[in-house]
C-alpha cells in the first residue's frame, strides 16, 4: 500500500481567492486563525487541521480533490544544517534522497526490536514558553537538570533511544553544502544523520541538538522545521535558568569587552557557541521585558574565539592527515555508539554488494570507499 502525504493546490486556491476578491487577512478572518496560519498554509510550510481543511473548502467552493495534492510520502523526508552562506537547491535535495533510498536497504539490518515511529512533539511551536517545558522534558528524560550540562554523550544516548542512526563522516569543512543531513524513511520510520566531523567543537555539539529537534519534530518541513530545531537546540543546551543568570552577569559588565569576556568564559565552561549564549540571554531579557544585552562585533568575536579549537575530527584522530578506514570505523563507532557499520557490514556480505553502494550511501570519493568497503566485507 502507499500512503499520501497531502499539500494545498496552491494554483486552485490562488485562483479562488482571486476570483473572490479575498486577501490572507480576509481568509484568515473568515476561518478564524491568523494570518500567519494561512500564510504557512500557501508557502508549504504548514498543513491545515482537517477542521480548518473542511472549512478552506467550503469558504473557496473546493472540493477535496481540488484543494490538496496527493504525494507518496515513501520518498525520504530531508534536511540539511547548512555551510554559512549556502542555499539549498534541488540537486542537493536529490542527491540526500538519493542517498535516503540506498538507507531503505539497511532499515532490517539495523539492531532495534521494533522500527516503529519514535515519540514525537504533537504540536512543536516555535515560542518561548513551548519551549522552555518541552526542554525541561527532554533533559528529565536523559536524567540532566536544568542547571547541569549538556555533553556529547547525553545527545548520543538520546539518538539511540529514539533509534535515530549516527553516520559520523569526513566531508571536509569548506567543499560541502551541508554539515549535517537529516533523512527520514517514512516506510520504514527510520531516521538517518550524517554529522560532519570537520567542524569546531562548540557548532558541533549545536548542531546534534539541532538534529535532535528535528527527530522530535519531523514533520515540520523547510524553514519551519529548521527554525524550530535551531530554538530547540539553543534551548536545550542554555534553558531559561542559565539564561537568567548569564544575564544578570553580563549586564552588569560596563564595556563591550567586558561583557564578550563574560559570555566567552560560559561558553568556554558549557562547551556551546557564544552565539547560542548570546541570543538566548536576549531571548530572556526579551520575554522579562528587560534591555537586551549589546554586542556590535560578536560575529568578528565568535570567529576568533573558534579558531583557537580544534575540529571534532582533529580530537578523534590525532593525524587526521592519514587516517586509515579501520582507524575511522573503530573510533567513530566506539565515540558514537552507532550500529551503522555493523548493519552496512552485514548488508555488504549477505546482499554481496561492492564499493560503490559505500561511495553512494555515503557519498565519498572512490579510494574511500574501497578502503571502508575493504574493512567492512
Amino acid at each position: 500500500m502507499i500512503f499520501m502525504q497531502n499539500k494545498l493546490n496552491l494554483d486552485n486556491i490562488s485562483q479562488k481567492m482571486t476570483h473572490n476578491g479575498l486577501t490572507q487577512t480576509a481568509l484568515a478572518n473568515l476561518l478564524d486563525v491568523s494570518k500567519e496560519a494561512v500564510s504557512q498554509w500557501l508557502s508549504h510550510k504548514a498543513f491545515p487541521r482537517p477542521n480548518k481543511l473542511l472549512q478552506l473548502g467550503k469558504q473557496l467552493s473546493l472540493n477535496f480533490d481540488e484543494l490538496v495534492i496527493k504525494e507518496n510520502t515513501y520518498e525520504p523526508v530531508v534536511a540539511f544544517r547548512k555551510m554559512k552562506g549556502t542555499k539549498t537547491k534541488d540537486h542537493h535535495i536529490e542527491k540526500a534522497q538519493e542517498m535516503g533510498r540506498f538507507l531503505k536497504h539497511l532499515a532490517n539490518y539495523l539492531p532495534f526490536d521494533t522500527l516503529e515511529m519514535p515519540p514525537i512533539l504533537k504540536n512543536p511551536i516555535n515560542d518561548y514558553d513551548y519551549l522552555q517545558k518541552v526542554v525541561e522534558k527532554v533533559r528529565a528524560d536523559i536524567h540532566v537538570s536544568p542547571e547541569a550540562i549538556i555533553d556529547f554523550q547525553h545527545l548520543i544516548r538520546r539518538f539511540n533511544e529514539l533509534q535515530a542512526v549516527l553516520i559520523p563522516i569526513l566531508w571536509g569543512n569548506k567543499q560541502r553544502h551541508e554539515n549535517a543531513v537529516h533523512i527520514y524513511l517514512p516506510d520504514s520510520e527510520t531516521t538517518w544523520i550524517y554529522l560532519n566531523l570537520d567542524v569546531n567543537i562548540h557548532d558541533f555539539k549545536f548542531w546534534m541538538a539541532h538534529e535532535l529537534g528535528h527527530c522530535l519534530a519531523p514533520n515540520l518541513k523547510g524553514e519551519l522545521g529548521e527554525d524550530f530545531a535551531d530554538a530547540f537546540a539553543a534551548t536545550l543546551l542554555f534553558p531559561e535558568i542559565k539564561a537568567k543568570q548569564a544575564y544578570k552577569i553580563i549586564s552588569k559588565c560596563k564595556t563591550e569587552s567586558t561583557r564578550w569576556q563574560a559570555i566567552k568564559k560560559i561558553a568556554e565552561e558549557e562547551t556551546i557557541s557564544p552565539y547560542t549564549i548570546f541570543y538566548q540571554v536576549n531571548a530572556f531579557a526579551n520575554y522579562t521585558n528587560n534591555p537586551p544585552i549589546a554586542l556590535k562585533t560578536l560575529h568578528a568575536k565568535v570567529s576568533l574565539f573558534n579558531n583557537q579549537y580544534q575540529n571534532v575530527s582533529q580530537l578523534l584522530f590525532t593525524d587526521n592527515e592519514n587516517i586509515t578506514a579501520k582507524h575511522y570505523i573503530e573510533t567513530v563507532k566506539d565515540a558514537f555508539s552507532t550500529p551503522f557499520f555493523d548493519s552496512l557490514s552485514t548488508y555488504l556480505k549477505q546482499q554481496e554488494k561492492g564499493f560503490g553502494f559505500i561511495q553512494a550511501i555515503l557519498d565519498m570519493p572512490i579510494l574511500d570507499a574501497q578502503s571502508i568497503y575493504s574493512e567492512l566485507s
